[in-house]
């Protein structure tokens, strides 16, 4: 295996718009590449679904980013709030990531998930209300971003007056378009946020609500509760895991389907394919690109390969999601395909905690859509979607046209 690093384009909208034949080539090259990411940050990339599904149960490679010998993984993150933007059950290990999944699991329950189907649904119902009489629409600014921030809104419990601050701070910190997001602009709306949350968590704790937030104000676990910085922390990931993941995953999901019509017409034939079809979208495309980052805790072999302590290590599921070995026909859209164990939302411990919420909204959002949008079609050629830079993709625009019905 050549030992040239690879230089991995994502600020190359050409690259964005199909990294595949890439990745393919990195997977077959071998199971582990270097390569460099953006800001020349460095990383060993697992590319085979066995031995990613390996790296992600393995202790011996750390989700804290302290761990990283580069001290640029921490200087991207806003000076003064560094530590505290940390403190997620995302970048911690155990012990401390057992007390933090305990904790937020009694608050962000599957019950609490399964109550939110209907009003997901209205919430649909009202977005569509509103684009369906026109026969055409940019499905991403109009209906695949505003539904998953208005559900984590008002899961989190946050008035409807100030979500469109929450959209525009989230948007500053990583949802920048194509281009790669500015520094300066996600200090800003790092503090900005903060700012708001620590007001609103005294608001919540003053008057608890029937909402996320005061459920984790008041969640106790053998006499363990979440501090402040947890909190703030915590409400910022459970946004960006309840909101932007989703996005790209309705949007590269009827993306998929609109270049493949046999599956857009299967799917609408038998709604009962939806629950597989959202995890083929996760498969095939899925929303974290290229992957899950972990650190060496300590010098390391994966598939042979020397990993030396204090590596970055990335778990590129957007590549092993596609391995021939694990996934016959790897690069096939089907939405039939049966023991489809995607790594899209990740592995052991730190499986997505998010993930039945957003499967739930992309099904509602998918099913909603083919039915009140009758012969839904791109309106530009596939060639002239742009798409998010970065280690989020999906697409930034999805203008399309189709059938006006105002039937529900």
């Amino acid at each position: 295996m050549s030992q040239q690093p690879v230089l991995m384009p994502y600020a190359d909208p050409a690259f964005m718009a199909d990294p595949f034949p890439l990745y393919r080539q990195l997977r077959e090259d071998g199971p582990v590449r270097r390569a460099v990411l953006a800001g020349g940050l460095e990383a060993w990339l697992v590319t085979r679904y066995e031995d990613g599904l390996a790296a992600l149960s393995d202790s011996r490679l750390s989700s804290d980013v302290h761990d990283a010998a580069d001290p640029r993984l921490l200087e991207r993150l806003p000076a003064t709030e560094r530590e505290s933007m940390l403190r997620t059950m995302l970048r911690s290990d155990p012990p401390d990531h057992t007390r933090l999944r305990r904790l937020v699991s009694k608050a962000f329950t599957a019950r609490r998930v399964a109550d939110l189907r209907p009003r997901v649904q209205e919430i649909t119902d009202e977005l569509l209300d509103a684009i369906v009489p026109a026969g055409k629409a940019e499905l991403v600014e109009d209906f695949a971003l505003p539904l998953p921030v208005t559900v984590i809104s008002e899961l989190l419990g946050v008035p409807v007056a100030d979500r469109g601050d929450f959209q525009r701070w989230t948007d500053d910190m990583i949802l920048q378009g194509a281009e790669p997001p500015d520094p300066a602009r996600v200090d800003r709306a790092w503090r900005q946020m903060r700012s708001y949350l620590t007001g609103l968590l005294e608001d919540k704790r003053a008057r608890p609500g029937d909402d996320l937030l005061s459920a984790l104000i008041a969640a106790r676990d053998e006499g363990h509760q979440l501090d402040e910085d947890e909190l703030i922390a915590m409400a910022f990931l459970l946004l960006v895991a309840g909101y932007i993941t989703t996005v790209n995953l309705i949007g590269s999901g009827i993306a998929a389907l609109l270049a493949h019509p046999d599956q857009l017409q299967m799917l609408r034939d038998d709604p009962e394919l939806l629950p597989g079809a959202i995890e083929e979208f996760l498969r095939y495309d899925g929303p974290v690109n290229p992957g899950i980052a972990r650190f060496a805790r300590e010098d390391v072999a994966i598939a042979g390969v020397a990993i030396p302590r204090g590596a970055t290590v990335l778990v590129a599921s957007a590549i092993a999601d596609r391995d021939p070995a694990q996934f016959p026909d790897p690069d096939r859209l089907d939405i039939t395909r049966q023991d489809n164990a995607h790594l899209a939302f990740g592995h052991g411990i730190h499986y997505c905690l998010g993930a039945p919420l957003a499967r739930l909204e992309g099904q509602i959002a998918v099913e909603t859509a083919l039915r009140r949008l009758p012969h839904l079609s791109l309106a530009v050629p596939p060639s002239e979607l742009r798409w998010r830079s970065g280690g989020l993709r999906g697409p930034v625009q999805l203008p399309v046209t189709f059938t006006s019905d105002a039937s529900g």
